[in-house]
């Protein structure tokens, strides 16, 4: 198995150009060269701070459709974009993988997500859905976009409800 060198992402809200284009995906890649090179820049000499800008300038390999990557863009940033980007390459240096563990507040189920795809649109795990979906349909005979349109919070507290019911239905009949 080849080691993964280059991850593809997309930050929360994109990188938008003079020209009004937003740009969303992303590729970063992951070289040493990239991390020593920076620290010669004079821009970074004379302001530390400034590392962050260069280092990602050269590990963003692609943003949408923009021509180049360069310090100028990395500075348009939205500051969630650069927070973004900042712990994507720290998890992908360190880790290796963009993929964090999870657990939903709701249930507990404990999944694993992939920090380089749709920030802010956390997907549940598809099985999941379609466990949630057929327990309250079977149930309830609700259509499935009134069940999809629900919260994952609302879905699961009519489980709970129905879970209770079908208790305490079996429960008389002892």
């Amino acid at each position: 198995m080849a080691f993964q060198t280059e991850f593809n992402f997309i930050p929360p809200k994109g990188y938008v150009d003079p020209n009004g284009v937003l740009h969303r995906e992303g590729v970063m890649r992951l070289t040493a060269k990239d991390e020593i090179a920076p620290l010669q820049d004079y821009r970074v000499q004379k302001n530390r701070a400034y590392l962050v800008i260069i280092l990602l300038s050269r590990v963003i390999t692609r943003l949408g459709s923009a021509d180049s990557i360069n310090p100028s863009v990395i500075e348009r940033l939205f500051s969630s974009d650069l927070a973004y980007l900042q712990e994507f390459y720290r998890r992908i240096n360190e880790e290796g993988s963009a993929q964090i563990k999870t657990q939903c507040p709701a249930c507990q189920h404990e999944y694993e997500i992939d920090l380089g795809q749709a920030w802010g649109i956390v997907s549940y795990p598809l099985e999941r859905i379609f466990q949630e979906v057929a327990y309250i349909a079977y149930h309830f005979h609700w259509s499935l976009d009134d069940i999809l349109s629900m919260e994952h919070r609302e879905r699961q507290l009519w489980i709970r409800e129905i879970s209770g019911i079908n208790k305490e239905i079996n429960e008389s009949r002892r």
